[in-house]
């Protein structure tokens, strides 16, 4: 949908749309971040950043997709049982139960591109995760593909691989040994890990894992995750971990590897959540992809199917307000982060200069 109403007045002045309501507009506050303009700028790309410099090594060129899902299926038992007992095998030599089975996804197709930020909604049972761990490559489809193009950093179980026996510090080594990180690189890496888990993480390194509460846990296992150098996010329902401060540590962390142009696919029943970080919409329904398109539409439509008559769906008006004022706060958030950076970098240099 494009932005088809009349273009706002001065900041300050109200503007009455057809529904009778005040239209949206930003209004100037004192810890607005440097350099914010909405009377000139409306769109990040007014502001003309600079790019971010990346550490990621791609093998595909701008413009190609990453992740490509042709024609794909898996079907799953609905019983437990899988085997034969000693009495049916000497009995009958097959087994007395049904095999009845169903497809959890079937037909699917679509590709992503490099640096797309794809959200994924549907229904519980609708086939979400299984598709994420078929990207993944933890599941393995019965027809068709999910061809991945690049690594793959999955926020998927993120204390999975973690054992209890071993201390904080050793786990942090063997998790990101699993994911392809040498020795030297954890080390170079060491303080930017154990700094974002937090200060009750790095009192505890020597403790073992077990004894950490659960969010400590959680912790440590998104900061060694979003450690990793790979082109593509896969993230399932994770990113609400912690306290609201280190929620927002989170936000933050995935919206910088964002900003160097990784590729994002999400997972969540969070729409605040789909529309911070996501530009475009899958909609899944009963295994098979019902919707594919801008992020709010597709949001709006899960809703209004979810919903019913229970659910307003927005007027035109309210869709492009809306979305002025998700944009508006990304442009707040990015000049944030960029002025995190000068200061990181102003940092740096003054060290190597006293050095």
């Amino acid at each position: 949908m494009t932005d088809q109403s009349p273009p706002l007045g001065p900041i300050g002045e109200p503007v009455m749309g057809a529904n009778g309501k005040l239209r949206w507009r930003p209004v100037r506050k004192a810890n607005d971040p440097e350099g914010y303009d909405p009377e000139h700028k409306h769109r990040i790309d007014d502001y003309a950043l600079a790019p971010v410099e990346s550490t990621v090594t791609w093998k595909t060129n701008p413009g190609e997709p990453v992740i490509e899902v042709e024609d794909l299926g898996i079907e799953f038992l609905r019983g437990r049982k899988r085997s034969l007992s000693l009495r049916e095998i000497v009995f009958t030599g097959r087994s007395a139960h049904k095999r009845d089975t169903f497809w959890a996804l079937r037909n699917l197709n679509f590709t992503v591109g490099r640096g797309e930020a794809v959200g994924l909604v549907g229904g519980n049972g609708g086939g979400k995760s299984t598709l994420l761990k078929l990207i993944a490559g933890t599941l393995i489809p019965d027809e068709g593909r999910a061809k991945v193009n690049e690594g793959v950093a999955p926020l998927i179980e993120l204390t999975g691989g973690f054992i209890g026996e071993l201390s904080a510090r050793e786990n942090i080594y063997l998790t990101a040994g699993l994911h392809g990180m040498s020795k030297e690189q954890v080390e170079e890496r060491w303080d930017e890990i154990v700094d974002f888990a937090g200060p009750q993480v790095r009192a505890g390194l020597d403790v073992p894992y077990r004894h950490f509460s659960s969010g400590m846990q959680v912790r440590l296992g998104f900061s060694v995750i979003t450690c990793l150098d790979e082109p593509i996010i896969l993230v399932d329902e994770v990113l609400a971990v912690g306290d609201a401060a280190f929620r927002e540590k989170c936000y933050n962390r995935m919206e910088s590897l964002l900003d160097q142009g990784r590729t994002l696919f999400l997972v969540s029943h969070s729409g605040p959540d789909l529309l911070r970080f996501c530009t475009r919409g899958l909609y899944l329904s009963g295994g098979h992809l019902v919707g594919d398109g801008p992020m709010d539409e597709i949001m709006d439509r899960y809703l209004s199917e979810l919903m019913g008559d229970n659910y307003e769906l927005p007027t035109d008006e309210e869709v492009v307000d809306r979305r002025r004022k998700r944009t508006d706060e990304q442009i707040k958030r990015r000049l944030r982060r960029e002025a995190e950076r000068r200061a990181i970098e102003d940092e740096a240099d003054r060290r190597r200069t006293v050095g």
